[in-house]
């Protein structure tokens, strides 16, 4: 049996759709979460999963550094799934040609998933500095893990990868049209 592209697209596009409705899911229950214990209630912190105990002594702590943290976690998250709404995007707009693969939609497209990628890595990034500055005053030990903000390196690295395939799809359209006008 042999497996197409068309075959393996659809399987990419269903996985695309788990992957980002479980990062919808995952950006709500912090957005919710965040606004219920800090306008409504305070006990709600124990909402926020692995990370509760540190969340909680960090609120007790200070609300201040409690909203910041969380509201980079809830930054981080948004990015995520706006990454995936773009290649879910791309999947249903068709704008991607395979007769023609270098054209603008697919360099704008990856550009796109770089710039949510710099925006992950730069978030999740000072979120982490910022979680290590809280322990050194005494906030208690955060486990980046659990806070959803590890990673920050991974995702700078691919940024840079997008880049690198972005200006390898503009020198594509650059010889491509020279190749239609050749022709």
């Amino acid at each position: 049996m042999k497996i197409t592209t068309n075959q393996i697209l659809k399987v990419l596009c269903v996985l695309s759709w788990v992957i980002f409705i479980g990062l919808c899911v995952e950006a709500g229950a912090l957005i919710v979460n965040t606004v219920i214990t800090v306008f409504i209630n305070p006990s709600g912190v124990q909402n926020f999963w692995e990370a509760s105990d540190y969340l909680s002594n960090l609120y007790a702590l200070d609300k201040g550094h409690f909203c910041v943290l969380t509201s980079l976690m809830i930054i981080v998250s948004v990015f995520k799934a706006l990454m995936f709404y773009v290649i879910l995007n791309m999947f249903y707009n068709k704008k991607l040609n395979i007769a023609q693969p270098f054209s603008n939609e697919l360099a704008k497209f990856i550009l796109n998933l770089f710039y949510l990628a710099l925006g992950i890595g730069l978030f999740s990034r000072y979120a982490m500095k910022y979680a290590i500055w809280l322990q050194e005053q005494g906030a208690g030990i955060a486990d980046l893990e659990s806070l959803d903000i590890a990673g920050a390196d991974v995702w700078l690295f691919m940024a840079v990868i997008f880049f690198l395939i972005v200006q390898l799809v503009k020198k594509g359209i650059e010889i491509q049209n020279e190749n239609d006008l050749t022709i």
